[in-house]
């Protein structure tokens, strides 16, 4: 068996702080930048940042999977992670300042144990075709959600 990666990232011109508070957001703005594969999404308990848990289902490649998982700040205000409760994928989201802090590089990372032989294969190599695209559009959804606000408050985000 080995590890299956996921993974997306963008430049945003906003600073990592504001970006931080709306992924730590598990009632608000995190819920907003989710793109509609997302489904049924529930937060079960807490809803900021670490000891929140959430259930939704993902839809990707034609397929539909449960999941519950648990919030952890690993590095609080630059580094967020969720395990999900069922298996042992972990996805993280880090921010790294850039640009004297005007602007944050977001990365989205999902990892997890693949399955062996060549089920294992294809899982690796198709399951990241499926998720970059999801967290693309995720990282649309953020960039589109910190415009918004900025227009809202008269701000310029950087």
């Amino acid at each position: 068996m080995s590890r299956v990666v996921a993974s997306a990232e963008r430049v945003l011109d906003a600073p990592a702080s504001e970006i931080y508070s709306v992924l730590v957001d598990y009632r608000g703005g995190h819920r907003e930048i989710l793109p509609p594969n997302f489904v049924g999404y529930h937060v079960l308990e807490g809803g900021t940042g670490t000891g929140t848990v959430v259930s939704f289902k993902v839809r990707a490649g034609g397929r539909e999977r449960p999941m519950t998982v648990r919030v952890s700040e690993a590095i609080p205000g630059s580094v967020l992670v969720e395990s999900d409760t069922n298996s042992s994928l972990v996805t993280t989201f880090s921010l790294t300042p850039q640009d004297d802090g005007k602007r944050t590089l977001v990365n989205f990372r999902t990892e997890w144990q693949g399955s062996a032989g060549i089920g294992g294969f294809f899982e690796r190599t198709f399951a990241p075709l499926a998720l970059r695209p999801i967290y693309n559009q995720e990282l649309d959804n953020l960039a589109a959600l910190l415009k918004k606000r900025h227009v809202a408050t008269g701000t310029s985000g950087s």
